[in-house]
C-alpha cells in the first residue's frame, strides 16, 4: 500500500506515455514503439520542474518492469521450433554475435568508450536489438542515459537494415523463387524484431513469397534471442569479479546474478511443453503483447529520466561503434552463408 502512495503518480506518467506510443509503433514498425516512448519521455521531462513527485515510480518501470518484460518474452521461445532452425542458422548466429562482441570491445578500448554503453551497444547489435538490451541493463546497472543511447543507435541502424537491405539482397542474388536465404540474412544481420519483421515481409511482396521469407526470419530471430541466456549469465559473473577486485575482498555472486533470466527460461520451458501436448500458439499472443508493451513502459521512464544535453554531447562514438558493429555482422552473414550455400 505504501509502495502505491509513492510509485502511482510515475507509474501512471509511464502509461500515460506508452499506451500511444504502443499505437504509433504499430503504426510506423520500421520506428517501434519502444523509440517512440523515449522519445516522448525526454520531452515531457523538459516540461517536468519537478521530478521527485514521479521518481519512485518512473525508477520501478525503468529497473523491475524490464525484467518482467524480458520474463514474458519467454512465452514468445517455442524451443522446439527454435532449435530445429538452429541446425542450420546457429553457426552463422555464433560468428555475428562473437563478431559484434569483439569489435565494440575493440572500440571500447581504442575509442576509451565507456564500459556499459559500449556493452549495450555490442549485445543490442548482435542479439535483438531492444529485448537484449533490456535484458542486459539491469545485469550490468546501466544508467538511463547509457540505456537511451544503446536505444537510439540501434534504432538508427534498424531502419537503416530495413530500407537497404532487400535491395542488397536482390543486387547481391539471392534466391526469388523461396524465401529461405533472405530469411535468414534478415534474422541473423538485422538486430530488432521490427525491422526483421519489415525487411523480410518487404522480400515477400517484391517477389509474391507469401510469408515464406517472414517466417523464417522471425524464427532465426527468436534463435538468437537464446544468446540472452548465456550472455547475460556471462556479464553477471564478470561483475561480481570486478566487485570483488575493486572491494579487495568477496561478493556474493548472489547479489548481481540475474534471476529474472530464470524466469525467462521458465516460461520457455512452459510454451515449449505446452504446445507440445496440442496448446494453440495463439494462447500465448497476449502475454507477448503485454511483455513489448512493459519494454514500451521502460523505455518511456528511461526517456523521462534522461539527460537530453548529455545524450547529444555523448552520441558520436556510441553511433561509430553502433556501425562498425552492423557493418561486422552483415558481413560476417554473407560471408557465411555463401560458405554455406544459402544463397
Amino acid at each position: 500500500m505504501e509502495f502505491m502512495k509513492k510509485s502511482w503518480k510515475g507509474l501512471l506518467l509511464c502509461l500515460m506515455i506508452a499506451v500511444p506510443s504502443s499505437i504509433l509503433g504499430k503504426q510506423f514498425a520500421i520506428i517501434g514503439g519502444p523509440v517512440f516512448a523515449i522519445i516522448a519521455g525526454m520531452i515531457l521531462a523538459t516540461l517536468v520542474k519537478d521530478k521527485s513527485t514521479f521518481e519512485p515510480g518512473v525508477k520501478f518501470t525503468s529497473k523491475k518492469i524490464l525484467q518482467y518484460a524480458v520474463v514474458l518474452l519467454g512465452f514468445g521461445m517455442n524451443l522446439e521450433v527454435v532449435m530445429e532452425t538452429g541446425k542450420q542458422s546457429l553457426p552463422i548466429i555464433i560468428c555475428t554475435i562473437s563478431t559484434s562482441l569483439i569489435i565494440s570491445y575493440i572500440l571500447h578500448k581504442a575509442l576509451r568508450m565507456p564500459e556499459k554503453i559500449s556493452t549495450l551497444i555490442g549485445v543490442g547489435s548482435s542479439i535483438c536489438g531492444g529485448s537484449a538490451i533490456a535484458a542486459t541493463a539491469p545485469v550490468i546497472d546501466a544508467e538511463e542515459e547509457e540505456v537511451a543511447q544503446a536505444i537510439s543507435v540501434i534504432f538508427l541502424f534498424n531502419v537503416l537494415a530495413a530500407l537497404i537491405f532487400p535491395i542488397l539482397g536482390s543486387k547481391l542474388g539471392f534466391s526469388t523463387t523461396s524465401g529461405e536465404a533472405f530469411g535468414i540474412f534478415a534474422g541473423t544481420a538485422v538486430n530488432d524484431t521490427s525491422s526483421v519483421t519489415a525487411a523480410a515481409s518487404t522480400w515477400d511482396s517484391m517477389y509474391q513469397l507469401g510469408s515464406q521469407t517472414l517466417d523464417k526470419a522471425v524464427t532465426v530471430k527468436l534463435t538468437r534471442t537464446l544468446a540472452i541466456i548465456p550472455i547475460t549469465l556471462v556479464l553477471a559473473c564478470v561483475r561480481a569479479r570486478k566487485a570483488e577486485v575493486e572491494s579487495g575482498g568477496n561478493v556474493s555472486l548472489k547479489k548481481v546474478f540475474p534471476f529474472f533470466i530464470l524466469f525467462f527460461i521458465g516460461a520457455s520451458l512452459i510454451t515449449t511443453v505446452a504446445i507440445s501436448m496440442g496448446v494453440p500458439v495463439t494462447v500465448f499472443n497476449p502475454l507477448k503483447e503485454l511483455s513489448k508493451f512493459f519494454i514500451i513502459m521502460a523505455m518511456a521512464a528511461i526517456g523521462f529520466n534522461t539527460d537530453v544535453v548529455k545524450l547529444v554531447k555523448s552520441g558520436g562514438r556510441p553511433i561509430l561503434l553502433g556501425m562498425s558493429c552492423w557493418v561486422g555482422i552483415t558481413a560476417v552473414t554473407l560471408i557465411m552463408q555463401h560458405l554455406m550455400h544459402i544463397w
